[in-house]
């Protein structure tokens, strides 16, 4: 099929390697080297969506990542569908199928296109929220309907088949964009010695040369590209990202970047390939040279296909050989948007005019058009474009000296194509996602990167610096500030000799008028995305919105996939008009990651399956193996559950770990338990804030349990924290909660209480911990330390350094059993050896290896609670008649007092924890049963609890329950019921949740 729009022989694409792809089910030929959009331009399509809005047919406007409309869903299956990908950056491959994301029955013949002709009017800012209000019980109704009519992308219905990954980097030098600044700040840094990350969006590394006709050292751009890329490419000390995106800037010079790896291949990656891949990147120096977007201008009918910036025409041309169109009319602000008249002439198109907004343009593009003997209309404007699917001609007319009125008569130019250029905007986004505020420059007329607390330099175009010779200047210097900064001495860098061009300062002008006013022109469109036009911008400041943060989501002005690239600053001047402010006074908005849209894959990588849990093994866990433990997911890691023995059921099993727990010594593999530790002058303070009880007293070589809780008052975890110095604590989780805990320690330290000198590590992976626990434990402990463990040189909640089967340890006497215990814990690297030793010893006093079920029957028989079993977010300590556990005479109030205090949690009849003894001693009453306090009730019978946890007790030959009950507190010896699904019914009597030992005899001797 014939490229009609192809240039013979200009463009850096391969024409030996023709390309077939599909764009709405119709066959086109491309190159290898175009993007989609070039090869859709190349092939003269020109309507690629129909508006957000007022489904009015749109073409393609940019060349890369600030395009709005030619946004499409790529995919030949189900399974390989992408959403609202921008032509503009999806390379062409053989093959590629894409459609258009909206437009019934075709993009080309929409129906709704009607709502724009008929009711555009209709739909100014707010139209949705001020219409669909009423009635309520429509409101989802109505969401399906506006949100059909939208049209964006869909997700697939099928699982993707490909995979994704992350990456941890470093480097002393990140650079981020690869055009001529980027490029000289890399070689600079890399010559000097510093380890480079450079990564460009681009599947090129040249940046606007790679548009560009311009020579460098009288040789074409391109060649100086290729050697500095060849260079780069050959030290072991830099990483060369092409195709990726720098999506996020985070603090501390952390920086995501997205890699497309194989989008540009197929469909689908190629065998053992990822799709894409996420790079996290710790730089010590960040150099920003990410360039500018030219910004297109704001006039009457600016969104009809064959309306494009002037940058994108001379890309598409000098890039990809394609020029979008025969007649040319170029509208500009600026010399350089002379540039793509030029090139348009060039090509051996016909330019029709160039119409310049200045009185007075001068300078060396100015002139290089006139040579060619291209018209120039000064002082004038396009004020309106006809056409509805294609350009057919412009209106201009002359401007007054500010550009605010239309002061001449109108002259009508037949053309298909429309270049505006408005100046550029530099692309200051990754600047502002660590917070820096951009500073306006009238001389730039744009935004420039304000003052930062990151190691960060800028470079180029972000500089506002659009001149090549001084592009690559400042990139040279952005190299060797950072160099300077690393220590580490710069190398000679020679830059190319680049022709200085003659340039007349730009017209500070956004919004062109009309002969009407805008409210009853033409849409003049600032958000092509969105649908927002400058008359809707000056509704919604008549209608109070005067921060632009409030315009902006009033109106989606950069709400879209291109995050107001194109449309901010113009937007941002209609307002300030509008306000009768000035642009600074107005403000930006602000710029958030990520920069382009990227997919969830990419986000999460391969934490899917075991990399999305990863499974965690103790450093015992070959034992257990060879020892026929059955195991349970406890977080992430893997603990053993019990130890059966050839021929025993589960029950059997744990009846015998219990037993041998309670008349011998048993030893279980606590390792698991979150370790958290705390150092700091404000380590008791901290503490004292946290948990529920007082800390200020606690002595070295002393341990106390506590409880935390939310700020609602409700427990969410509980744990064993001893003191091992003045200011330093180690802090016990339950296994599951750790990271919890472990996050909201740091959440309240940065901000609550930033003032407070305290810090903390999580240590859990530092250490294996043997549990020795029962009445032959200390005789086990004498067998492998030259320590005095006896009851008056060890006490309980005592915790000693000394040392146990040769190795150091921390032993803590500490018990979840309520029998005599030692908690024995060492570097994680002995663990093994120190539990064979126990295992070897203890075979005289009947050591029994014992699972985590086991555990949970011997605590029960305590009464001791299980965080997350006992409670469920819904509890307060005095639910669980932990009473005790709460001091109310700390001078700090500590999280959850206020929320405990509220009225509904001191109210009588609420749940409380309770002991639970059935009847029949043999039943044992499933765990989340509901209880009942009549049986005979009829529906529907109130409930009065739950069970949380219940089990056979072979040390007291009955079963053992604990549960919540209204008011159990205040029911000892009542009776209960517990309906059963097969209609039985087990009667149970409220008693203390103690049920063995309940002076605690046993665990102090």
């Amino acid at each position: 099929m014939t490229q009609q729009n192809r240039l013979d022989s200009v463009g850096r694409i391969d024409r030996s390697k023709p390309l077939t792809f599909t764009y709405n089910g119709k066959k086109y030929t491309g190159y290898q080297g175009d993007t989609l959009a070039s090869a859709m331009l190349a092939n003269g399509i020109d309507v690629v969506a129909r508006s957000f809005k007022y489904s009015r047919p749109r073409g393609i406007v940019a060349a890369g990542a600030e395009e709005p409309n030619a946004v499409l869903q790529l995919g030949a299956t189900e399974a390989t569908q992408v959403p609202n990908v921008r032509a503009t950056q999806q390379e062409l491959f053989d093959g590629l199928v894409s459609t258009s994301t909206n437009g019934w029955p075709s993009v080309d013949t929409d129906v709704m296109g009607m709502i724009g002709k008929i009711g555009g009017n209709m739909m100014p800012p707010g139209f949705y929220y001020k219409t669909f209000m009423f009635p309520e019980s429509l409101w989802e109704t109505y969401e399906s309907m506006i949100r059909k009519a939208a049209g964006m992308g869909r997700a697939p219905k099928e699982i993707d088949p490909d995979t994704y990954d992350t990456m941890n980097q470093h480097c002393d030098v990140m650079v981020v964009g690869a055009g001529p600044a980027g490029l000289t700040a890399a070689l600079t840094a890399a010559r000097g010695g510093a380890r480079v990350i450079i990564a460009d969006e681009q599947n090129e590394f040249g940046g606007s040369l790679l548009n560009s006709a311009e020579t460098l050292d009288g040789k074409p751009a391109t060649e100086w590209v290729g050697s500095v890329v060849k260079e780069l490419s050959s030290y072991d000390n830099v990483t060369m990202l092409p195709r990726s995106t720098v999506n996020g800037y985070h603090d501390h010079n952390f920086l995501t970047v997205h890699e497309r790896r194989t989008d540009h291949l197929a469909d689908i990656a190629p065998v053992n390939h990822v799709r894409q891949r996420m790079h996290r990147v710790r730089a010590k120096w960040v150099v920003l040279a990410t360039g500018a977007h030219e910004r297109p201008l704001v006039y009457a009918n600016n969104d009809v296909p064959g309306c494009m910036i002037s940058s994108a025409v001379s890309a598409y041309i000098n890039r990809y050989g394609v020029v979008p169109g025969n007649d040319l009319v170029v509208m500009t602000t600026n010399d350089y948007g002379y540039q793509a008249a030029i090139d348009w002439a060039d090509a051996g198109r016909n330019v029709v005019a160039i119409v310049d907004t200045r009185k007075h343009p001068e300078g060396t593009l100015v002139q290089a058009a006139r040579e060619r003997g291209i018209s120039i209309m000064v002082g004038s404007g396009v004020i309106e474009v006809q056409g509805s699917k294609r350009v057919t001609s412009v209106s201009v007319a002359k401007l007054s000296d500010d550009g605010s009125q239309v002061v001449g008569s109108i002259v009508k130019l037949k053309a298909d194509t429309v270049a505006t250029s408005g100046g550029w905007s530099p692309v200051i986004h990754l600047s502002c996602h660590t917070g820096a505020r951009p500073v306006w420059s009238d001389s730039v007329v744009g935004f420039l990167p304000g003052p930062t607390i990151q190691k960060q330099l800028t470079a180029g175009g972000m500089n506002g610096q659009y001149e090549t010779s001084r592009v690559l200047e400042e990139g040279l210097s952005a190299g060797k500030q950072a160099l300077g900064s690393l220590g580490l001495v710069a190398a000679e860098v020679t830059l190319p000799e680049v022709e200085t061009l003659d340039i007349t300062p730009p017209m500070s002008l956004f919004h062109i008028p009309h002969l009407k006013p805008t409210s009853q022109a033409p849409k003049q469109f600032v958000d092509y995305q969105t649908d927002v036009t400058a008359a809707g911008i000056e509704i919604a400041c008549r209608e109070g919105f005067e921060a632009i943060e409030h315009v902006k989501r009033y109106t989606a002005m950069g709400f879209g996939t291109d995050q107001g690239k194109l449309g901010n600053i113009n937007g941002m001047a209609v307002a300030a008009k509008a306000l009768n402010k000035s642009i600074p006074e107005t403000g930006t908005t602000v710029f958030r990651p990520n920069y382009t849209p990227i997919a969830f894959g990419a986000v999460i990588g391969r934490h899917c399956g075991a990399l999305f849990e990863p499974k965690r093994y103790t450093a015992m866990h070959k034992w257990h193996v060879e020892q026929g433990a059955l195991f349970e997911d406890v977080g992430q890691w893997k603990r053993p559950w019990y130890f059966p023995k050839a021929g025993e059921t589960m029950q059997q099993t744990l009846n015998r770990e219990c037993l041998a727990v309670r008349n011998a010594v048993g030893i279980l593999d606590a390792s698991t338990l979150g370790k958290i530790d705390i150092q700091g002058k404000d380590a008791r303070e901290f503490l004292g804030r946290v948990y529920s009880n007082a800390w200020a007293k606690l002595a070295v070589g002393k341990c106390r349990y506590g409880l935390m809780c939310g700020e609602d008052g409700m427990v969410f975890d509980d744990g064993v924290t001893a003191c091992l110095g003045e200011n330093h604590f180690v802090m016990t989780t339950t296994t599951g909660g750790a990271a919890h805990v472990y996050e909201w320690l740091e959440l309240y330290h940065q901000t609550e209480w930033p003032e407070l000198e305290v810090y903390f590590n999580t240590v859990t992976d530092h250490w294996s911990t043997a549990t020795i626990t029962g009445p032959n434990s200390r005789k086990l402990l004498e067998e492998l330390t030259d320590f005095d463990v006896s009851n008056d040189n060890f006490r309980y909640m005592d915790w000693k350094q000394i040392t146990v089967a040769g190795v150091p340890a921390r032993v803590f006497r500490i018990s979840f059993t309520g029998e005599l215990s030692f908690e024995i814990n060492v570097q994680a690297n002995y663990g093994m050896a120190v539990w064979e030793k126990l295992i070897e010893a203890g075979e005289k006093y009947g050591l029994t290896p014992y699972g985590t079920e086991t555990m949970h029957i011997l605590r029960a028989e305590k009464g001791f609670i299980i965080a997350g079993q006992d409670t469920d977010g819904s509890v307060t300590p005095y639910d669980l008649g932990m009473g005790w556990c709460v001091s109310n005479q700390k001078p700090f109030s500590y999280i959850g007092k206020r929320g405990m205090n509220r009225s509904d949690c001191v109210r009588e009849n609420r749940k409380q924890l309770v002991g639970l003894k059935t009847k029949d001693p043999k039943q044992v009453i499933p765990e989340g049963s509901a209880a009942i306090l009549d049986p005979k009730a009829k529906m529907p019978i109130p409930i009065e609890g739950h069970i949380s946890s219940s089990y056979w007790s072979e040390a007291l030959g009955h079963s053992i329950a604990m549960g919540f009950i209204k008011g159990g507190l205040e029911k000892m010896g009542e009776t209960v019921y517990y309906p059963m699904a097969d209609g039985t019914m087990i009667e149970a009597e409220i008693c203390s949740p103690i049920f063995f030992d309940p002076k605690g005899e046993r665990q102090n001797v």
